[in-house]
């Protein structure tokens, strides 16, 4: 598996693409190239190779599923407790994802297969499920984006 790939899958929450490249996602969003995109990662150790969680929050953190936390550092993560994506993840340990789809747009199954190198289905199939809640952490306090 080649982790420059942009796969689509369906992710702990929706149908989404996800690769090591951030820029690949970004280019077929049509983003600007340098637009941070959230990482989903396999585990809370993971997670702790790339930012400091703030004390105050580690048990929220751990204990949060399909919540997706922007860190001081300014980067945002989401730890994958879902097991059929989580059996995918594993494979990376860790990668960028994004939802297969135009900004404010809905899913076209159709758009999303031409835009991606490889297609990972499982017996769920593709839906649009509900977006992951979004909470910026600071030291000590917390605020939800969505």
């Amino acid at each position: 598996m080649n982790p420059d790939k942009v796969y689509l899958v369906q992710t702990d929450t929706t149908v989404g693409f996800v690769s090591q490249n951030s820029k690949k996602l970004n280019e077929i969003k049509k983003r600007p190239l340098n637009k941070p995109v959230l990482r989903e990662v396999d585990s809370f150790k993971t997670l702790k190779t790339f930012v400091r969680v703030p004390a105050f929050h580690k048990k929220r953190v751990r204990r949060a599923s399909k919540t997706t936390f922007i860190y001081p550092q300014g980067e945002s993560f989401r730890v994958v407790k879902d097991e059929k994506h989580l059996e995918f993840l594993k494979k990376f340990t860790w990668m960028y994802s994004t939802s297969a789809n135009f900004h404010g747009k809905k899913f076209d199954e159709n758009w999303a297969r031409e835009h991606a190198d490889i297609i990972v289905e499982d017996k769920r199939g593709f839906y649009e499920g509900k977006p992951s809640k979004i909470y910026r952490l600071s030291k000590r306090k917390i605020k939800k984006m969505r």
